[in-house]
């Protein structure tokens, strides 16, 4: 596999390297939340790490299956809800591989695009497109972090990979998906560089 490998989150994980980790969901998902654009549904977090936003959802009355193919995530995630006392399902998958036993109607994406190699990106947006049902809504934080390497000599850096929107608009394009008119949100990253937060809905 390109890019990093299951064995690669696992040490990161295990020895609590998660400088990308905010210590609670992300104040986009919040905001989202808050002003009703996200109403509680049959949801997917896939790349779900620590599981902040797994446990911010269920305790708002969400359907909700976080996702992460690494196992010391996967159980980070099940203890924050058992400690908070709330339930999610939570699956051990590598997401390029994973078949829900029903569609979603919505999907948070935020952690899990730009740690992928992008050699797997398109491979990836297939699965998008396959988890939602028709008119499913994909609620997506794009890593903004551009390296000189990659201007000046085309060098792929990351994790995290910088998602540039054209990059993305071409990976999910307007023929499976309705695109909302910039500007979009900006949201800082405790990792320097910032998110651009979007929702996009399935044709």
């Amino acid at each position: 596999m390109t890019g990093p490998t299951p064995d690669f989150w696992q040490q990161r994980f295990a020895t609590q390297q998660t400088g990308w980790d905010r210590g609670g969901p992300s104040p986009q998902l919040l905001d989202w939340l808050d002003s009703g654009a996200l109403a509680p549904c049959r949801i997917a977090v896939p790349g779900c790490g620590n599981g902040w936003e797994v446990a911010e959802l269920a305790r708002r009355g969400f359907e909700v299956t976080g996702i992460d193919y690494t196992p010391a995530a996967v159980a980070s995630t099940r203890a924050r809800l058992q400690a908070a006392g709330l339930r999610a399902e939570v699956i051990q998958a590598d997401v390029l591989a994973y078949a829900p036993a029903a569609p979603f109607d919505a999907i948070y994406e935020q952690t899990c695009l730009c740690a992928l190699h992008p050699e797997h990106w398109v491979a990836y947006a297939a699965q998008l497109g396959r988890w939602l049902a028709p008119g499913g809504r994909l609620f997506a934080l794009f890593m903004q972090r551009l390296r000189p390497a990659a201007v000046d000599e085309g060098v792929i850096e990351g994790p995290p990979y910088h998602c540039d929107i054209n990059a993305m608009r071409a990976l999910l394009p307007e023929a499976g998906w309705h695109w909302p008119k910039p500007p979009y949100a900006r949201v800082v990253h405790p990792t320097a560089g910032h998110e651009l937060g979007l929702v996009l809905q399935r044709r």
